[in-house]
């Protein structure tokens, strides 16, 4: 499911299914990107940041173009102890690489991978520089 923003309207509450992981999308391009995913966060529960949420940049491959300072979303990703993942959706083997990525954070998330919950594949997946 997809949503350009949140939070996510009520008067479907009851028909929504449970959510296992929340991808934030930034467009590298984009600054209002940027900034409607921080407005977002806000609507997000403490405790799915434990695990359940990662931030994708996309449009990566265009650096001249490039509106947002990686720098910037790298501090937003360890504010929120969540991962960061860079890609470039318009390279058709980058696009598959992340969409496997996702898919296997979200299996993970939703308790399908027998002894990895989402908080210790977080912790797997920060860097050496972070301790």
């Amino acid at each position: 499911h997809l949503a350009t923003s949140l939070p996510l309207p009520s008067e479907r509450n009851h028909l929504r299914p449970r959510i296992d992981l929340v991808v934030f999308m930034i467009d590298i391009k984009s600054k209002y990107s940027l900034k409607n995913v921080e407005t977002s966060l806000a609507h997000v529960d403490a405790s799915f940041f434990l695990g359940k949420v990662c931030f994708l940049v996309t449009g990566v491959g265009r650096v001249n173009a490039c509106s947002i300072e990686t720098n910037a979303i790298c501090k937003l990703g360890k504010a929120y102890c969540s991962p960061v993942l860079f890609c470039e959706l318009e390279l058709e083997g980058i696009r598959v690489t992340t969409a496997q990525r996702l898919l296997r954070m979200l299996q993970i998330c939703a308790g399908h991978i027998p002894g990895v919950s989402a908080l210790s594949f977080v912790s797997l997946m920060r860097n050496s520089d972070d301790d």
